[in-house]
């Protein structure tokens, strides 16, 4: 942060905003704002340059061809690149995933580079869509509750030797590897193919990016009411056999 403001990028929402994913950013606004934070939002469209200078920056998922676009567009701007560099946080989910890894599968079927800012690289699955409900225990560095998260993706997401898996799943796919991984993460940047919106399932995911970004251990308690009940909800919904 700078001149006390907290500012939050939301990458490409005319590209990148399929299934509900901009609940993301209005979640970490909204948390960020109930501990007194004043908090910048911008919301850069797909013709306009990624600012260098944001504090969390947020992308969502969406359909083969405009993710091609996106990361075609995101290698050419390089401003995400200079972000991370600049110590921002970024969180993405499934196709925004896909895209900050080394490569992914294109609407074309050819192999398409990715960002590389996460150590992963992403196929296309040849077995059945990995659709529904998703619950699974967060890598315990992180120290936070299981992940609750709905998925909708064909890829398959192979991980590095410098990515951490985010979550084990116990109900659902997650990467697709048959592994029981889902997501991954470094330092900075995390992603995830859970929607949901999976911030609003998981709110102390987005307290986390607001930690990281404040680069503070703790933050005052808010009420978290609304967002208990909706993930004991959505847990049970996923423990219930098929």
């Amino acid at each position: 942060m700078s001149d006390n403001q907290l500012r939050v990028v939301w990458i490409y929402p005319d590209l990148l905003s399929t299934y509900g994913d901009q609940g993301n950013v209005l979640v970490v606004e909204r948390r960020a704002r109930q501990r007194g934070l004043d908090v910048a939002r911008l919301d850069v469209r797909s013709d306009q340059p990624i600012p260098t200078s944001g504090d969390i920056y947020l992308i969502g998922g969406g359909e083969d061809r405009p993710q091609r676009l996106a990361a075609e567009r995101l290698r050419r701007d390089g401003g995400l690149h200079r972000a991370v560099g600049n110590g921002a946080i970024v969180f993405s989910v499934c196709a925004g995933y896909q895209i900050l890894g080394h490569e992914f599968v294109n609407d074309l079927g050819q192999r398409e580079p990715g960002l590389g800012l996460l150590d992963v690289v992403s196929v296309r699955g040849e077995g059945a869509r990995c659709v529904g409900d998703v619950l699974g225990d967060i890598d315990p560095r992180l120290g936070l509750p299981p992940l609750t998260g709905f998925e909708n993706h064909q890829g398959v997401t192979h991980l590095g030797p410098t990515a951490r898996p985010l979550a084990q799943v116990r109900f659902g796919n997650g990467n697709g590897t048959g592994d029981g991984t889902e997501g991954a993460y470094n330092d900075t940047v995390f992603g995830t193919y859970m929607h949901g919106p999976v911030l609003a399932r998981n709110p102390l995911i987005a307290d986390l990016l607001l930690k990281l970004a404040l680069d503070v251990n703790a933050l005052p308690p808010t009420d978290d009411r609304w967002y208990e009940a909706l993930r004991t909800e959505r847990i049970a919904a996923a423990e219930q056999p098929a």
